[in-house]
């Protein structure tokens, strides 16, 4: 495979466009749980499938994450989008029906959490495919909303989510507002939920058997989360979290995200939403005939 390394914006959408959130609200909130289950640990190393040590990181999110994280959301009254591979749909069919009878969003991630490759384009329409088939035969959803496995996209996966209907994507970072994409054909795409390393529980909080990462606690990602709150707010942008049942499920994060949750719903001015609505809002704002 040959590379093109010309020089060129490498992400050919426009600016984000400037629009007003619902409501006289000054910034928005989207919630978004990644269910990886086990495939975050057998989806780009197919090895792992017999390390039950390992992958029971991963079981974690149906044996517990998954409840605890509803009842959170429960107890705050809050909505969120929950990203779902199609494996896990599968696997755990009995531990993703309680997120759709809560009235959550379900999004696509994927089928078994391979990273996209352009290299491998079959595949990675397959990985859309057969994610697409096990949302629908397993929950009875079909998804408006994609977030990338292993957070990694491309110029044709990218057309490939508007023929099969997956209308936003929330895996880019380059932006803190939604904007539109365009497709390498001049084409518009997908819109754009972008996403912040800043929120993504894992940094802070998995480790692995045989890869050990240093955890963090209370005093290092609450003051991180408010922080890149807090000025995203001021910038009017949209604060978009990556969680995890198996991270933030977990006892010490479950009270983490408890506290920051409750002191952002806590607030008059932000607009917490599930992807389909900031998506439904940002066609309406920005494209509405």
């Amino acid at each position: 495979m040959t590379y093109d390394l010309s020089p060129r914006p490498l992400n050919p959408a426009s600016p984000a466009p400037v629009f007003d959130w619902p409501y006289g609200k000054k910034s928005a909130l989207f919630i978004g749980f990644d269910v990886d289950a086990e495939t975050a640990w057998i989806g780009n190393n197919h090895a792992n499938v017999d390390r039950m040590v390992t992958t029971s990181l991963g079981g974690y999110d149906a044996r517990v994450g998954i409840t605890k994280i509803l009842e959170l959301l429960d107890m705050l009254r809050l909505k969120a989008t929950f990203f779902v591979p199609g494996w896990t749909a599968e696997a755990h069919t009995a531990a993703c029906e309680p997120i759709v009878a809560a009235g959550h969003e379900i999004a696509h991630h994927g089928y078994l959490h391979k990273c996209p490759d352009r290299s491998k384009l079959d595949e990675a329409k397959e990985e859309i495919d057969r994610g697409l088939e096990a949302l629908k035969s397993r929950l009875g959803v079909t998804p408006v909303g994609y977030r990338a496995p292993s957070g990694e996209n491309f110029p044709e996966l990218l057309a490939y989510l508007c023929e099969r209907g997956l209308r936003y994507s929330s895996s880019f970072r380059d932006d803190i507002r939604p904007y539109r994409h365009r497709l390498a054909d001049g084409r518009p795409g997908p819109v754009e939920i972008p996403v912040n390393y800043a929120f993504d529980d894992w940094n802070f909080g998995m480790t692995g058997r045989l890869d050990a990462r240093p955890l963090f606690g209370r005093d290092a990602i609450l003051p991180i989360w408010r922080e890149e709150f807090v000025g995203t707010h001021e910038w009017g942008g949209v604060s978009t979290l990556v969680l995890h049942p198996q991270v933030s499920g977990r006892p010490m994060r479950w009270r983490i995200l408890r506290d920051f949750l409750s002191e952002v719903a806590a607030r008059d001015d932000v607009w917490i939403a599930t992807g389909a609505e900031i998506l439904a809002h940002y066609e309406a704002e920005t494209e509405a005939a």
